[in-house]
């Protein structure tokens, strides 16, 4: 697994980059990585839910367990000054899926630079569902009839 290492010392200017004076490195893993990105992208009006079908089922038994995979339908390539973000998105209907998309991008990439720290190569959102309004109620129908 490969993590990205932030250096703390002069640039080349010979300006330092420091903010506080001493010098070392930041390692940041790459699941920290996934993670970051994962709560950007659901922060995003008109998402429903991060990862494919398989994933989401997964997923909604570990919320259950109140235990949610933050990184669920994130991917990260991490270079050593560059990252690559891959999310897969479950949209709301009837939002505009290339709108959801952008603002999905600018969130991951916004919290890439600012809390990470790093350039972004891409980030590339790919809808796998849209959620429809009578989803809720089919699961409300079928929950009804069992017994109690």
């Amino acid at each position: 697994m490969a993590n990205t290492t932030v250096t703390a010392g002069p640039n080349a200017q010979g300006e330092s980059a420091r903010t506080s004076g001493l010098d070392g490195t930041t390692t940041i893993g790459d699941g920290v990585v996934a993670k970051i990105a994962g709560i950007a992208a659901r922060e995003v009006s008109g998402v429903y839910a991060l990862g494919g079908g398989a994933a989401r089922m997964v997923g909604s038994i570990r919320d259950a367990l109140n235990s949610t995979d933050l990184t669920q339908g994130i991917t990260v390539e991490v270079g050593e000054k560059q990252v690559a973000v891959d999310v897969t998105i479950v949209a709301e209907y009837p939002v505009a899926l290339q709108k959801v998309s952008d603002e999905v991008r600018t969130a991951v990439y916004q919290a890439m630079h600012d809390l990470v720290g790093m350039e972004v190569a891409e980030v590339n959102v790919t809808v796998n569902d849209v959620r429809l309004p009578s989803d809720d109620d089919q699961e409300g129908e079928q929950q009804e009839g069992r017994v109690r």
